[in-house]
C-alpha cells in the first residue's frame, strides 16, 4: 500500500484509531513499529492478522464508539487467545488527529522513498504479469520498452517509460536497483545486461531465456571486454527454480519471489538498519 492509498483512506474515514506494535518479545506475526489503521467500517494495513488483529480491531472500534483518545494493550500470543506464536506484544492505540495523520503520511512517504527500484525491461507477456505482481510488493516498479503498443497493454496503475535506448537508463538508476530483462530482442537484452552487470551495486540482474542463451551471452560479454567473474551475478534463466515451466505467468511469479530474495539479502547486508519510530504511544516497559 502506498502513501496515496493512505491519503485516500484517511480522507474517507474521519474517525480512525492508529494501532502500532510498540513492544515485541519473542515470536510475533509482525515486527515492532508495524501499524494499522482502524476506522468504523474499514481497515488500512495489518499487524499480522489472526486473533491478535481481531482483538485490536474490536478494541479500536470500542475507543471510537466511546470517544476515547488512546489505550495500550498487552497481549500474550499464546493459547489464551488461540494464537500459537508464543511471544508477547504491546499495542499502542491512539486517535489519529491531524498531527498523527501528517506523521503517518511522512512515514509512508519515507518508506516508499527507500524502497528498492525494480526496472522491468520489456512489456511483453512475462513483463506485464511480473509488473502486476511486483506492484503488490514493497518495491518501486517501472516498465521500460521501446514499443508503445505493448506499454498500452499494461495495467493502468503500472508506471512505465517508452525510450529509444533502454540500456542507457541503467546507468542513472539508484544504487541497489534490480534489473529484469525480458525484452523481445536478444541483442537489446545483451546491451541492457552488459550495463546492468557493470553496476556492482545492483541487487539483482536477471534475464529471461535458456541455458543456451546464457552461453551465447557469456561469449558475447567476454568478447566485449566484460569481466567473466561478473557473469556469476547474472540470473539466467529467471524464475527457473527447477520447475521448467515456461508459462509466462509461472515464470513471472517465480521471478518475483527470486527478485525479492535478492533484494532482501542485499538489504540485510547493509550495515545500519533504521529502528522503526513509534507514534508517541506509551509502550509501558
Amino acid at each position: 500500500m502506498s502513501a496515496t492509498d493512505l491519503a485516500n483512506f484517511l480522507t474517507a474515514n474521519p474517525d480512525v484509531i492508529a494501532c502500532e506494535l510498540t513492544f515485541v518479545r519473542g515470536s510475533s506475526p509482525r515486527e515492532q513499529g508495524t501499524f494499522m489503521l482502524v476506522g468504523q467500517e474499514a481497515i488500512f494495513g495489518t499487524i499480522g492478522g489472526g486473533a491478535l488483529e481481531y482483538m485490536v480491531i474490536e478494541h479500536a472500534r470500542r475507543l471510537i464508539a466511546e470517544g476515547r483518545a488512546e489505550a495500550v494493550m498487552d497481549v500474550p500470543l499464546g493459547p489464551e487467545i488461540g494464537q500459537c506464536c508464543g511471544g508477547r506484544v504491546k499495542v499502542g492505540l491512539r486517535f489519529a488527529d491531524q498531527a498523527l495523520r501528517r506523521e503517518l503520511a511522512e512515514r509512508m512517504a519515507a518508506e516508499e522513498a527507500k524502497a528498492c527500484h525494480v526496472y522491468i525491461f520489456g512489456a511483453g507477456h512475462v513483463g506485464r504479469v511480473l509488473a502486476q505482481i511486483l506492484a503488490l510488493l514493497p518495491v518501486r516498479v517501472e516498465v521500460i520498452d521501446t514499443r508503445q503498443d505493448e506499454l498500452d497493454l499494461l495495467a493502468p496503475f503500472i508506471p512505465f517509460r517508452r525510450v529509444a535506448m533502454p540500456e542507457a537508463l541503467v546507468r542513472s538508476a539508484p544504487s541497489g536497483s534490480a534489473f529484469v530483462i525480458v525484452t523481445h530482442d536478444h541483442a537489446l537484452d545483451f546491451l541492457i545486461a552488459n550495463e546492468a552487470l557493470a553496476r556492482k551495486d545492483a541487487s539483482y540482474v536477471g534475464m529471461v531465456g535458456s541455458r543456451t542463451k546464457r552461453g551465447k551471452f557469456a561469449r558475447w560479454f567476454v568478447e566485449q571486454g566484460g569481466d567473466p567473474a561478473l557473469l556469476e551475478r547474472l540470473v539466467l534463466p529467471i524464475g527457473a527454480q527447477g520447475l521448467g515451466d515456461k508459462r509466462p505467468s509461472v515464470i513471472a511469479a517465480l521471478a518475483a519471489a527470486e527478485i525479492m530474495v535478492h533484494i532482501g539479502e542485499r538489504e540485510a547486508s547493509v550495515e545500519h538498519v533504521p529502528t522503526p519510530r513509534n507514534m508517541g504511544v506509551a509502550s509501558g516497559h
